[in-house]
């Protein structure tokens, strides 16, 4: 099994894959936007941190810029129902913070933002997962520390995981409050979006 790579990036094949080159090897990962836009513009090696997915019929890696994002594809993997996909297009929303303090806080609304995860399913994350997540070193409270910047970061992010440009993202979440928690930041930047 990989459990690691450190390469150059060669090439950004399609939304949500990254061509690492690993000593004339090119191995395709699947990934979150957040990871690929860590990768974008480096000079250099990157790491990658991979939980490698076995199946009748194929082999996939999927790849991560950090651990805890690998390891939080790995918890959700754990719950009834989730597979890969799933598990990529949370990710792809939520980062790992947020998505864990959704689960410890009871709070399947916020996980209900992910396209493809309705109440019901909310619910039953929270149940699968609860108490499955370390402990955020130094945080109390992910919605508090993420800071505006970053929740509009992760806004950003999780438009582009939706297939919308950087820019359309960008203007989505244009002068927003200051205040918003993520989830509220996300549905008026989907609803901006939805406007047009």
């Amino acid at each position: 099994m990989i459990g690691y790579l450190r390469g150059i990036v060669r090439d950004y094949e399609s939304p949500g894959a990254v061509l690492i080159d690993v000593g004339g090897v090119g191995y395709k990962v699947v990934t979150t936007p957040a990871s690929a836009h860590a990768w974008q513009g480096a000079s250099g090696e990157v790491e990658v941190h991979v939980h490698t997915h076995v199946r009748e019929d194929a082999i996939v890696l999927f790849g991560f810029a950090e651990q805890r994002e690998r390891k939080a594809f790995e918890v959700l993997l754990s719950a009834h129902g989730v597979g890969p996909s799933l598990a990529l297009g949370i990710l792809a929303t939520l980062s790992p913070s947020a998505l864990a303090e959704a689960v410890e806080s009871e709070d399947p609304d916020l996980l209900t933002v992910v396209p493809g995860v309705g109440k019901k399913t909310a619910q039953r994350l929270v149940l699968d997962l609860k108490g499955k997540f370390d402990p955020p070193v130094g945080e109390s409270s992910t919605r508090v520390l993420l800071g505006q910047s970053s929740v509009m970061t992760e806004v950003r992010s999780a438009l582009e995981g939706l297939g919308f440009s950087a820019q359309e993202a960008a203007q989505a979440v244009d002068a927003l409050d200051e205040t918003l928690s993520l989830e509220a930041a996300l549905k008026i930047g989907l609803q901006r979006l939805a406007s047009r």
